[in-house]
């Protein structure tokens, strides 16, 4: 039971967190002079707020091929997605193709957080589908808020996006790797900006994941086996060997006089 309270409770703040960003997003949207039924169609067919957002920016932009692609690039992760909830979803085809549309981060890590087959069902359907109206509700909203104000910049929702996806990766920032990463991508992604049209620097920022690439000079050497692997260790017993020989001698020396 109280394992039940506390995933309501988590879905609950999560859903109004989805909220707030679908707001964010459905006002952008008319301020960069979309028509009000792009995102609204969008958000029901697509679902996918991080590849909404970068779309929206491209489309504005004049650049729908590049929308495209960054959409397959940032929806890839979806494929092992699959194959890890593919018995959670169910059989029948209707729940795979309904499933696998309402599948998120969040609803994957809340299912896959469930030790009992059944409940991680229960659990999947029931973040997926509170996320999909939510998120809904939240670009309904956003739509009729950008259109009252004419400039929803100016209740900052703009920044809820990068703020959202700032708090989800600083816990991995820990991570030495991964920090070089994100600082490379940050870095190329500011540095093309002024020169590249809206979008295309985030799909640039992919280039940071060179960071991770080392000269083959700087690769740890594996641990060296047998007498070499510790000069110091050899040196030892190479001086000690000598003294081996001699005390060997000294005792042979000894039995001949004994007989």
């Amino acid at each position: 039971m109280g394992t039940l309270k506390r995933t309501l409770r988590d879905v609950g703040a999560l859903a109004a967190a989805t909220l707030a960003v679908g707001a964010s997003f459905g006002a952008i949207t008319i301020g960069y002079g979309l028509p009000a039924w792009v995102p609204l169609v969008m958000s029901v067919l697509i679902f996918a707020g991080g590849s909404q957002f970068l779309a929206v920016g491209l489309l504005a932009a004049g650049n729908p091929l590049a929308a495209v692609l960054a959409g397959l690039l940032l929806n890839a992760r979806h494929l092992p997605f699959g194959l890890a909830v593919a018995d959670t979803i169910g059989t029948r085809w209707r729940d795979r193709l309904i499933g696998s549309h309402i599948m998120t981060d969040e609803t994957v890590a809340f299912a896959l957080a469930e030790p009992d087959p059944a409940q991680r069902r229960r659990v999947y359907w029931l973040v997926g589908a509170t996320l999909f109206v939510t998120w809904n509700t939240g670009v309904a909203l956003g739509v009729l808020l950008g259109g009252a104000t004419g400039d929803p910049n100016a209740f900052g929702l703009d920044a809820a996006f990068p703020a959202g996806l700032i708090a989800l990766i600083l816990p991995s920032l820990r991570d030495r790797d991964t920090r070089r990463v994100a600082l490379a991508g940050a870095a190329i992604a500011v540095l093309l900006t002024p020169v590249l049209p809206a979008g295309l620097p985030v799909l640039c920022a992919l280039l940071g994941l060179l960071a991770l690439v080392r000269p083959p000079g700087r690769r740890r050497a594996p641990a060296a086996s047998g007498p070499s692997a510790d000069p110091e260790s050899a040196a030892a017993d190479s001086a000690a060997a000598p003294i081996s020989g001699s005390g060997a001698a000294a005792g042979s020396v000894t039995e001949e006089a004994r007989c």
